[in-house]
């Protein structure tokens, strides 16, 4: 089984973080490396206006995350908006994590706000729903590293809630055959997310940056998502 994946990068890295990670498409292209089937992505950066030809032909597009908010008014993130929607009517598979997550909400008919319990860092756990044939292995619950002060706060009509937490209702949504979004961020290494928590710890109280750094000494479950969203690529159409 092989898979091919557009991944549409809606961020650019500051230079220091460049260096060391390159940027979200190139994060999924290592996170997908992990899996045993055969996934090749192609990575189009829709800040700076890139987006595949019309011709080119793919198994699914992931929107990645972003600092952006999915509710902003930039011309970009409106083009990808409708450019997502048009993929959506057309019947292509859409995957997206954080900015994706909620984007991919909105375009379909949900709702994505400032989360009114503030930001979500660190290592978080989320009650996962069951009773999907690409859910191998399938888990009762899993661990993710978000970074996040916006999520979605009303599911698209047609989507099903897939993983919540107190603080995170819908932590990740499945529509269909067609549609998978995850809040946490499975391409995510600590190292990367503890770099996030230092540049932005201003923003957060002192318990709050402690409770989150230590959080990332705990395992998180990244590898077994890209695995569902591969399974759930490759699952025929019903």
């Amino acid at each position: 089984m092989s898979a091919r994946i557009c991944v549409l990068e809606t961020d650019i890295l500051v230079p220091e973080l460049a260096e060391l990670y390159d940027g979200y498409g190139a994060m999924f292209v290592r996170l997908f490396e992990q899996v045993p089937e055969q996934v090749e992505c192609t990575v189009y950066n829709v800040v700076e206006g890139h987006y595949p030809p019309d011709d080119a032909r793919f198994d699914a597009y992931l929107v990645t995350g972003s600092k952006a908010d999915s509710f902003g008014e930039e011309p970009w993130i409106q083009r990808l908006k409708t450019y997502v929607q048009q993929r959506y009517e057309q019947g292509d598979k859409l995957l997206g994590i954080c900015f994706g997550h909620q984007l991919l909400a909105l375009a379909l008919g949900g709702v994505a706000e400032r989360a009114k319990g503030g930001w979500g860092i660190g290592v978080q756990r989320f009650e996962v729903a069951q009773g999907f044939s690409w859910q191998q292995p399938p888990l009762e619950n899993v661990t993710l590293i978000v970074s996040h002060q916006d999520q979605v706060t009303a599911l698209p009509p047609a989507a099903q809630c897939l993983a919540s937490s107190d603080y995170c209702p819908n932590a990740a949504f499945v529509m269909g055959d067609q549609v998978l979004c995850f809040q946490g961020h499975p391409e995510f290494v600590a190292e990367y997310a503890n770099r996030l928590l230092v540049r932005r710890q201003s923003v957060f109280s002192a318990e709050q940056y402690e409770t989150a750094v230590s959080s990332l000494e705990q395992p998180h479950q990244g590898a077994l998502i890209a695995q569902w969203m591969v399974n759930f690529v490759a699952a025929p159409r019903s």
